[in-house]
């Protein structure tokens, strides 16, 4: 019998007849059963309550925080304490030695200022604009409302 027409002809392989009936994917066994084994049911379904889910308070919130920061600072204590090496540092003519860690430590904290200086600025400005079209708005709501009001009393 010739294979399927789809199919690549492989010598020595063995094609089923076009009349035999293969099973389908529903009639497939799992492994490791027998055609005499019936399949396990499903156990039945339990009515037991969900288990009661806590909800997040910010003072939960507070503790997690509370102890990140802590992990943070006990890592920059152990980066102070292993680069104590002492180091001179020179800024705008003043001089002075520092050790390494306190050195890396302070710039990393005044870039972190020059950052939140820069969005201070940024949301100061965002808080300005907002401020102007809520103040637009109201004198618009109002005139709108003493146009109506004119159309109301004119149309009586």
């Amino acid at each position: 019998m010739p294979p399927p027409a789809e199919a690549p002809v492989l010598p020595g392989a063995v094609y089923p007849a076009e009349d035999a009936v293969l099973p389908g994917p529903a009639e497939v066994e799992p492994p490791g059963t027998t055609p005499e084994q019936p399949v396990p049911a499903a156990p039945p379904p339990s009515h037991a309550a969900p288990p009661l889910k806590i909800k997040r308070t910010r003072t939960s919130g507070l503790w997690v925080a509370v102890g990140f920061f802590a992990v943070v600072l006990l890592l920059l204590l152990i980066f102070i304490l292993q680069n104590g090496a002492q180091v001179n540092v020179s800024y705008l003519g003043a001089h002075g030695h520092l050790p390494l860690g306190v050195a890396l430590l302070l710039s990393a904290v005044c870039g972190v200022l020059l950052v939140v200086l820069a969005g201070a600025a940024r949301i100061s400005q965002l808080r300005t604009v907002a401020r102007r079209h809520r103040r637009a708005d109201a004198r618009r709501a109002k005139a709108a409302s003493r146009d109506t009001a004119s159309r109301d009393t004119a149309g009586r």
